[in-house]
């Protein structure tokens, strides 16, 4: 029930935003790993296949996927907080003219009590926050974005920090004109 109410609410919003009303942003975080993760293995029957354990550092991404098309995005090598959450919100409004809908989950990050006077005072600049009923990320047109970006986009090999940046704000940059995608 929550599922098909919040359904019919984001095609409201959407509406609202293809008439010029809003700006509707798809926002969610994701992380990404030096070393990509084997997704699939053979081997043959009785024997054991051992995968190496190698951990590289992992860049952590935020990003809106807007109504407009764009994507404004920002690479943290950190972990991502409720304070960061709200400086990121505060910066994406800077790039948005019209009232701004969010849609996000419900992540501790998105909700603390912390951040509570920032994100008031973003709601009187015209920012408001949707959250998802719980396991809905299919309502959020950003993981697809993120299930392109690590599967399809860009290949499986071992990067260097730099280089994972670099591919990771390439993709990023180029969707809508290199990269596109469905709904």
């Amino acid at each position: 029930m929550a599922f098909e109410q919040a359904k019919q609410e984001i095609a409201q919003l959407r509406a609202r935003a293809q008439a010029g009303e809003i700006e509707v942003a798809y926002l969610d975080e994701a992380g990404f790993a030096q070393i990509h993760p084997n997704r699939s293995a053979w081997t043959p029957v009785g024997e054991q296949h051992c995968i190496e354990a190698t951990r590289g550092k992992r860049m952590n991404v935020v990003a809106p996927l807007l109504s407009s098309g764009k994507v404004f995005s920002a690479k943290l090598w950190c972990t991502f907080t409720a304070p960061l959450f709200a400086g990121f919100v505060g910066l994406l409004k800077e790039q948005v003219t019209k009232p701004l809908t969010i849609i996000l989950d419900n992540a501790s990050v998105h909700k603390s009590r912390a951040i509570a006077p920032l994100m008031q005072q973003l709601r009187r600049q015209g920012v408001t926050l949707y959250f998802l009923p719980p396991y809905c990320p299919e309502l959020n047109r950003i993981e697809t974005l993120w299930h392109l970006v690590k599967h399809t986009w860009m290949a499986p090999k071992h990067r260097d920090a730099q280089t994972l940046e670099n591919d990771v704000g390439e993709i990023l940059d180029s969707v809508g004109t290199r990269y596109h995608m469905a709904f």
